[in-house]
């Protein structure tokens, strides 16, 4: 599988998949770090990828999204943005209502490494 139809699969494989540097639980980056704390006070379950640990999708998914930058955030298929979008959207309740317009938000966060 070449990895543009890899990063297609993982966005339709999964309801919320966060590209990011690092982990959740040890984010290299402070954007990075910002989406995930944002995510965990909205409850959110997603799935991440580690771009640092996967140059060739840290390569390509800038192509895919046509957006340069990391973290990137996808919802049910669709980017949703980067860091200075997600914060925007937190502050004003646009990211809490996305999130429970598609269903999701859980009591308690769980990550998975995003492989397909």
């Amino acid at each position: 599988m070449d990895t543009l139809a890899k990063i297609k699969a993982q966005v339709e494989n999964y309801d919320m998949v966060l590209y990011m540097k690092g982990t959740p639980t040890f984010p290299q980056c402070g954007f990075s770090g910002q989406v995930v704390h944002i995510l965990r006070l909205l409850n959110a379950k997603f799935a991440f990828v580690n771009v640092l640990e996967n140059p060739d999708i840290r390569q390509n998914l800038p192509l895919f999204s046509d957006w340069p930058t990391f973290p990137q955030l996808f919802v049910k298929g669709e980017l949703v943005g980067g860091c200075d979008i997600i914060t925007e959207m937190y502050e004003n309740g646009e990211l809490a209502a996305l999130l429970e317009q598609n269903a999701v938000t859980a009591e308690v966060m769980e990550s998975v490494e995003a492989t397909v």
